[in-house]
């Protein structure tokens, strides 16, 4: 009979460990645990419909992400509002990119790529909108909904470190499973709109645990120029639809605080803490998670990390995941220092 029962919990393991990603719309079991969690209400408004395909506002809840196949999936939970606000991914997997969003990048969705960057066509004195120090973005994509009939829309570029790569619109698909949809070029999605838990509508800290529905995109690392493997740092935030109005829901998020408005006018690295996030090869969870900088070890700079957001929730540092940065958290760290398990 214990023979019997240890080769039925066996099945049951292999059979978790084959599970494959359904491209829908949610974070099935194959993801894991979140990234990251939101912790900031939205002032892009509170989706309460409840409907698989419009939504009444945006909100990122939280990043589910895996790296499987030379593919990265993420779900982005949350809503993404039916009018079509933007949901922007910037993704870093090389050295070079762009630290500083360029003006002269490809002609996508309406210039709406540029239109983050810096003003090089008319030369005025604009900066572009500016990342963390430790985050320089080699591909950016963005999805976009709305219509009638119901439209998603998905476009792409290359971030090249002096501009002028490739890159253009991918296609359109609709909602649920049924409207999800991979390209020729690899890349793909599903959207299902349906949450209405996750953070209120606000400016003050929130906390999105719990949503696993949203915008899931299938993006080919083969995209990224240069890519030969390794952990994958993502930015992802809601726009306003013209790429022109940033919210305040940012994942890694924001630690409270209103929209922060002009794209080209917006330097990350004034709030505290990372406004990206690492996932690791494989993804469901960084397996050295104190290694925030992912350099392959635990020391100086993960410690500072960490000190920065003392106190604060919803970020990585967040190791024992009790809602505050404190001291197991620095004790995690302490305990992990050195070179990362292999």
């Amino acid at each position: 009979m214990r023979s019997k029962l240890m080769f039925v919990a066996a099945l049951g393991v292999a059979g978790a460990a084959q599970a494959q990603i359904v491209l829908d719309g949610v974070a099935d079991a194959a993801y894991g645990a979140p990234v990251v969690v939101q912790n900031t209400q939205t002032q892009f408004g509170d989706a309460i419909q409840g409907t698989v395909d419009y939504a009444q506002g945006s909100e990122l809840d939280a990043l589910y992400a895996k790296i499987d196949g030379g593919v990265l999936y993420m779900v982005l939970a949350g809503n993404l509002e039916s009018n079509f606000n933007k949901l922007e991914i910037f993704v870093d997997g090389v050295d070079g990119g762009q630290n500083q969003l360029r003006g002269n990048n490809p002609d996508v969705d309406f210039n709406g790529l540029n239109r983050m960057g810096d003003d090089l066509a008319t030369l005025k004195v604009v900066e572009g909108l500016k990342f963390d120090a430790a985050f320089s973005p080699d591909l950016w994509v963005s999805l976009t909904c709305g219509g009638a009939p119901f439209g998603v829309y998905m476009n792409q570029a290359q971030l090249l470190t002096k501009g002028a790569g490739p890159g253009g619109y991918l296609g359109t698909g609709g909602a649920g499973a049924a409207g999800a949809v991979v390209f020729k070029s690899g890349f793909g999605f599903g959207l299902d709109n349906s949450n209405i838990a996750g953070v209120p509508g606000g400016t003050d800290i929130g906390d999105g645990t719990g949503v696993t529905t949203g915008v899931e995109v299938r993006i080919p690392l083969s995209a990224i120029a240069g890519y030969a493997g390794g952990a994958i740092k993502v930015c992802a935030f809601i726009n306003g639809g013209g790429h022109d109005y940033s919210s305040n829901q940012y994942l890694p998020g924001l630690g409270g605080g209103g929209n922060l408005a002009e794209p080209r006018l917006i330097d990350l690295n004034i709030i505290p803490g990372d406004q990206f996030v690492v996932i690791p090869t494989g993804g469901g969870g960084n397996p050295c998670p104190a290694d925030f900088d992912a350099d392959g070890s635990v020391g100086a700079a993960d410690l500072a990390a960490l000190l920065n957001v003392w106190g604060s929730a919803g970020v990585p540092q967040d190791l024992d995941g009790d809602g505050t940065v404190g001291a197991a958290d620095l004790a995690a760290v302490l305990n992990a220092w050195g070179a990362c398990a292999p």
